[in-house]
């Protein structure tokens, strides 16, 4: 088996017991992203020789008897965080020529611990499209059907993983663009609680504090590894705070709750529905204690929008550009950039504070419940040329009608997870969201590991074996 169908801590262990160097694995890897590259369009910038040199680098340090817990591993890193030296571009003509002055600190933390930065990849512009596709970089394909989107913002960094250009990749998801991409390619998905794995420096975030870090890869195993290897403090990150070494978590969730559309009347595809339900059956006849039950929300919800909040803080970073030259941006964020214009300091405060009763809905709800289940998206991948899919559960829906089951989670900082959990009506994936309380993501992905066991999906793309 050639090591890019490897799991991630396999190549740790072949690399680690030199039964194969970095180098061979990085060789490897780059000729999977010079087959399957121009046909997914996954990664924005990849520099093979840069790759192998840094794999080059790896060995030498374990010859010299360095431990490094992600020794060889290829990684790709989502084009809105900084690789040092590397263009930077946010998927955004507006970045073109932008050079990245440092690593950010999720990147030196795994060059540290033995990792291979492969590439950048693709995202939408300023990582606030459910789709990936930008005037810069072009669109990014689904690896299952390259005729349908891998979703966004992270649709690069799930086409990579699934295409088997690097076992896993790094990404940012401040309202479901990691989980939703990965339910969308058969993979699991991180959004670690806001502030587990710190940001201190890097591009200014339109998204005002509901962006996380997180993780992706092929299976719930490789995706704890690489949390664990990112779980920090840094005083710069005004979020990033100081977690204490809590335990091994090693009992199961009691109190599991479960709801299709949140207690919020979101529609839902009938094949969407029927995993879901087929995944319930399986842990109630394992015992799992289940009941039907979602959080009591505001009362405003669902009729209040979400998106004011990222709507100003791409007016304020991105309205002067835009205005300037209209022409060289998306034009789905150039109608972001104008609603946030139209925010009124009235209504973004109310966003905050809308935010802060979502945190304490979701901490009471978690007094009574150790795990919420949900499906992560409605809805199967749709066709590259739409933003969002005109119907679901037979309602006629808006652009974003396909991202209403992930952001509350953004909202509320805490932990959340996609794995995978079937197949819909067109063969292409769905996947199953695991939602806990703040600061429990060790607990979260041990249950996620559990159901990814009793599920026994092994969800293999077309393009992994091409």
């Amino acid at each position: 088996m050639s090591p890019h169908r490897w799991k991630a801590r396999d190549i740790v262990r072949r690399v680690q017991a030199r039964e194969i160097s970095a180098h061979e694995v990085a060789e490897a890897i780059c000729r999977q992203v010079e087959r399957q590259n121009p046909v997914v369009n996954a990664l924005a910038d990849f520099e093979a020789s840069a790759v192998l040199a840094e794999a080059q680098e790896v060995d030498r340090r374990l010859v010299e008897g360095e431990y490094l817990p992600l020794a060889g591993v290829p990684l790709s890193i989502k084009d809105n965080i900084w690789v040092r030296g590397r263009p930077a571009t946010f998927g955004s003509w507006h970045f073109r020529d932008f050079l990245a002055p440092r690593d950010a600190w999720c990147v030196a933390r795994l060059r540290e611990k033995g990792a291979v930065i492969l590439g950048l990849s693709n995202c939408s512009e300023f990582a606030c499209k459910g789709v990936t596709s930008t005037p810069l970089h072009g669109i990014t394909r689904n690896p299952w059907n390259l005729l349908r989107t891998p979703g966004g913002s992270s649709g690069g960094a799930v086409a990579a993983v699934a295409a088997g250009m690097g076992p896993l990749a790094l990404a940012t998801d401040a309202g479901g663009s990691i989980r939703r991409p990965a339910a969308h390619t058969g993979l699991v998905g991180m959004k670690p609680s806001l502030g587990v794995v710190p940001h201190p420096w890097g591009f200014q975030d339109p998204n005002l504090s509901l962006s996380s870090i997180g993780q992706i890869g092929r299976d719930v195993s490789d995706v704890y590894m690489l949390m664990e290897s990112l779980r920090g403090f840094h005083p710069a990150d005004a979020y990033s705070v100081p977690l204490c070494d809590e335990d091994e978590p090693t009992a199961l969730p009691k109190k599991i709750a479960f709801s299709f559309d949140l207690g919020l009347g979101y529609p839902l595809d009938q094949d969407v529905r029927a995993a879901m339900e087929k995944v319930l059956a399986r842990l109630d006849a394992e015992g799992w204690q289940l009941r039907e039950a979602a959080p009591q929300w505001p009362p405003e919800l669902p009729g209040v929008s979400l998106m004011p909040l990222q709507h100003a803080g791409l007016a304020a970073l991105f309205g002067t550009a835009m205005h300037q030259q209209s022409d060289l941006f998306d034009p789905a964020i150039v109608a972001q950039i104008k609603a946030g214009e139209a925010v009124s300091g009235m209504a973004l405060a109310a966003a905050l504070m809308l935010r802060e009763r979502i945190v304490a809905s979701l901490a009471d709800f978690f007094e009574t419940y150790d795990l919420l289940l949900c499906p992560t998206v409605p809805v199967e991948p749709w066709p590259l040329e739409q933003l969002g899919p005109e119907r679901i559960g037979g309602q006629q829906v808006g652009p974003r009608g396909h991202a209403v089951l992930t952001p509350l989670f953004n909202f509320g900082g805490v932990p959340a997870v996609s794995i995978p959990c079937g197949f819909g009506a067109s063969g292409l994936p769905l996947g199953l969201q695991l939602v806990g309380t703040r600061f429990s993501d060790r607990r979260l992905l041990r249950a996620a590991y559990a159901i990814e066991c009793l599920l026994g999906l092994e969800m293999i793309s077309p393009l992994l074996d091409a």
